[in-house]
C-alpha cells in the first residue's frame, strides 16, 4: 500500500477532484499531490459462486429461469413455503421490467443477470418477515411494545424546542407510545405540552393530540398508548379529558369499569388510542404528603420528577416514575379534594384511563407483587432496573407476566442518549422507552427489534417469558442455557456507495477500502462480534466469508451490521448499519438495505447476505 494511502491529514490543500461522476470509460480520476492522476476502473458487482450455483441447480443447467423454476427456488432455497405461481410471475415480471425497462411484459424467464439482480432488490428479496405474523389476540402485558420518551422532544432534554413534529416522525416509523409531559400555561385554560424545569419552550397538547390523531395509523393499525406524565390541578384535568374526547373520537378506547382484571388485546384495540397515567385521585392524596422545598411549574414538587426534568439524579427518588410526592401545601384535607374533584370534573379524566400507572410503596419486591384484582402499569429508571435484575429478577419476570413495566433513561442523558435495551427485554419488561430524536447504536438496536412482525410495533414475548411452573417459578435471566440454534451468515458483497456518495467522500486519492463487522447482541452467553476482510480500492467489495453464531435464547439476539471504510491514520468511516431480529430471519441469499447514523434507509447501499439455520 502506498505510504499516501488513506492519510487524511496532510497538511497541503486538496485538490478538487478531475470528475465528479462516473466517466464514458466507467472509471473515477483521483488527483495526487496537484501532480498527477490516478485512474481506478468502476467494476460493478458480479454474481457470487453461490448465485451461479443456486441459479444453475433451479434452472436445471440451462441459460434462463422459468416462473415455475423460480418458484420451486423461493420455496427450497428461501424458504417461502407458501409462494405461489402466480407470485413467482410477479416477481418475474417486476424484475424485467426494472431491468430492461419494459412497458409490458415480454419475456417468461429470468437470466443469470436478472435473477442476481432480483436477489439484490431488497423490496422483493428482503431480509425479515414482512407480514405480522405473530398471534395479536393475547393481552397487552404479553407484547415488547415500541415506546417513545419525552417524544416531544425535538434535541436533548435541556434546551431544545418541543414540537408535534418528532411525534410524527415516531409514529410513522411504528412507535406506539407516546409520552407527553403536561404542564398548566400562562392563562387559565392553557395546557402545554414541556419538559418541566428546563429551558425547553412548549408546545400546545392540542397540536400534539391532533397529530396523533392524523398519523397514529399511518404505519400499524394497531393501538397507540399515550402515557401522560401530568402537572395539572383538577381543572386543568378535565380541561385534558374534554380536549381528548373532542379530538380522538370514537378513536379513544376506555374501559368500562374503573380498573381492568386483564387487559384488552391489540387486536381488539385495532385503530384505537389509550391513554395511560396515574389517576387523578392518587395524584390528589399524594398531595397530602408533607413535603418541603420549592415547587416546580404548576405547584409540584417531585424528586423523580426532578431527576427526569433537570438530569440531576436524585436518589432518594421512588422506584415508580409516576409516584410523586407533590405539595401545593404541607397538609390538604382529602375530604375537600374528593369535593374538588367531583366539582371540577376529574372523574372524567380518571374514566378515560385504560392503563392506571399504579401506586407502589415500601421496597421494590412489594412493589413487583401480583394482584389478582387489577392489572397495572409500573416503572423504573434504567438505573432501577439494572439493581432490580440483580435481586428481584425472577419477581420482575412474573411481574410482566400480566402487568406493564415501563423502563426511562435516566435523567442525566441530558443529550437524549439511550441505554440497552436487552436487560429490560430480557425480564419481560414491554415499554423499553427511548429518545427516539436521538441516535447511537442502542437506537439501532430499538429499531432493528421492532423491525419484526412486520414493523407494526408490538412483538408477541417468547413463550419462555411467560410460563409457570407447578410451583409457580418463572424464566430465571441469570440461568446460562444451553445452545439450541446456530446461526450462519455469509456476508457476499456490497453495492451501491457509489451511487449514494460522491466518489471521494471516504478517501480522495482512491476508492475505498470496506469490511464488515457483525455483532450478536442479546442475552450475554450469546454476544459475539465478526469481522471480515478489508477489501482495497473497490466500490463494489466481495467478502464471500462466513461466520457462525450458536444460540441459547434466539428469541431475544440481534444480527447488527455495520460496514466501514478502513483508514490508516484516522477512526474508520461509516458506511452504513442496519439491525436484524433473528427471530424474523428469512432463510436463503438476501439482500439487506443499509441506513445512516440517525436510521435512515439508504437509498441504494445495500450487502447481499446468506443465512442458515442449524
Amino acid at each position: 500500500m502506498e505510504s499516501y494511502k488513506k492519510d487524511k491529514r496532510r497538511t497541503f490543500s486538496l485538490p478538487e477532484p478531475s470528475n465528479s461522476n462516473e466517466n464514458e470509460m466507467g472509471s473515477y480520476n483521483y488527483k495526487m499531490f496537484n501532480l498527477f492522476n490516478r485512474k481506478f476502473k468502476i467494476t460493478e458487482a458480479e454474481p457470487p459462486k453461490d448465485v451461479k450455483q443456486v441459479f444453475s441447480k433451479f434452472s436445471d443447467g440451462g441459460s434462463h429461469m422459468t416462473a415455475d423454476q423460480l418458484r420451486r427456488f423461493l420455496v427450497l432455497h428461501q424458504d417461502e413455503l407458501d409462494c405461489t405461481l402466480a407470485e413467482a410471475e410477479k416477481i418475474m415480471e417486476e424484475v424485467i421490467n426494472r431491468r430492461h425497462h419494459l412497458t409490458r411484459y415480454s419475456r417468461h424467464s429470468l437470466n443469470l443477470d436478472d435473477f442476481f439482480h432480483f436477489l439484490l432488490y431488497d423490496d422483493l428479496n428482503g431480509p425479515i418477515t414482512s407480514q405480522v405474523h405473530h398471534d395479536m389476540t393475547a393481552p397487552l402485558s404479553q407484547y415488547f411494545i415500541y415506546t417513545g420518551h419525552n417524544s416531544y422532544l425535538t434535541g436533548n432534554q435541556l434546551s431544545s424546542d418541543c414540537s408535534e413534529v418528532p411525534i410524527v416522525k415516531a409514529l410513522q416509523r411504528g412507535v406506539r407510545v407516546i409520552e407527553l409531559d403536561l404542564w398548566p400555561g400562562s392563562t387559565k385554560d392553557e395546557i402545554l405540552v414541556l419538559h418541566g424545569r428546563t429551558l425547553t419552550t412548549p408546545v400546545p397538547l392540542i397540536k400534539c393530540l391532533k397529530s396523533i390523531r392524523d398519523y397514529a395509523f399511518t404505519s400499524s393499525p394497531y393501538p397507540v398508548i399515550i402515557t401522560l406524565e401530568d402537572h395539572l390541578t383538577p381543572d386543568l384535568q378535565s380541561k385534558v379529558a374534554e380536549m381528548v374526547t373532542q379530538t380522538f373520537g370514537g378513536m379513544l378506547y376506555y374501559p368500562e369499569s374503573d380498573s381492568l382484571v386483564q387487559f384488552p388485546s391489540p387486536e381488539s384495540l385495532k385503530h384505537r388510542i389509550i391513554i395511560s397515567t396515574k389517576p387523578p385521585k392518587e395524584y390528589l392524596e399524594s398531595r397530602g404528603i408533607k413535603q418541603k422545598g420549592a415547587l416546580s411549574p404548576g405547584g409540584r414538587n417531585s424528586s423523580e420528577e426532578d431527576e427526569e426534568a433537570s438530569g440531576i439524579p436524585d436518589h432518594t427518588a421512588e422506584v415508580e416514575a409516576d409516584d410523586r410526592s407533590d405539595s401545593d401545601q404541607d397538609d390538604v384535607d382529602l375530604t375537600d379534594c374528593d369535593n374538588k374533584l367531583g366539582q371540577l370534573g376529574a372523574p372524567a379524566y380518571k374514566r378515560l384511563i385504560t392503563i392506571h400507572a399504579g401506586k407502589p410503596k415500601g421496597q421494590l419486591k412489594d412493589a413487583l407483587k401480583v394482584a389478582t384484582h387489577k392489572v397495572r402499569r409500573l416503572s423504573l429508571s434504567e438505573q432501577e432496573l439494572e439493581k432490580a435484575a440483580s435481586s428481584n429478577g425472577t419477581d420482575l419476570v412474573r411481574f410482566t407476566q400480566s402487568n406493564i413495566l415501563r423502563i426511562y433513561p435516566k435523567g442525566t442523558r441530558i443529550t437524549s442518549s439511550n441505554y440497552k435495551p436487552l436487560v429490560g427485554w430480557m425480564h419481560g419488561a414491554q415499554m423499553i422507552a427511548f429518545n427516539m430524536q436521538g441516535y447511537g447504536k442502542s437506537l439501532w438496536l430499538m429499531h432493528g427489534m421492532f423491525r419484526a412482525n412486520g414493523g407494526c410495533g408490538y412483538l408477541k414475548k417468547p413463550d419462555f417469558l411467560m410460563e409457570k411452573a407447578p410451583n409457580n417459578e418463572v424464566f430465571d435471566p441469570k440461568r446460562t442455557l444451553a445452545v439450541t440454534k446456530t446461526l450462519k451468515v455469509k456476508v457476499y458483497l456490497g453495492d451501491g456507495w457509489r451511487l449514494d456518495f460522491s466518489h471521494t467522500h471516504f478517501d480522495s486519492y482512491s476508492p475505498p477500502d470496506f469490511y464488515t463487522k457483525l455483532y450478536i447482541v442479546g442475552v450475554p452467553a450469546d454476544a459475539a462480534k465478526k469481522k471480515t476482510k478489508i477489501i482495497e480500492d473497490n466500490w463494489s467489495p466481495a467478502w464471500n466469508q462466513e461466520f457462525t453464531f450458536p444460540l441459547t435464547v434466539p428469541e431475544l439476539a440481534l444480527l447488527r451490521v455495520e460496514v466501514r471504510e478502513y483508514d490508516m491514520s484516522e477512526k474508520d468511516d461509516f458506511g452504513g448499519q442496519t439491525c436484524l431480529p433473528v427471530s424474523d430471519l428469512r432463510p436463503g441469499i438476501r439482500s439487506v438495505p443499509l441506513h445512516d447514523k440517525k436510521g435512515e434507509k439508504l437509498k441504494n447501499v445495500r450487502l447481499l447476505m446468506g443465512f442458515h439455520f442449524v
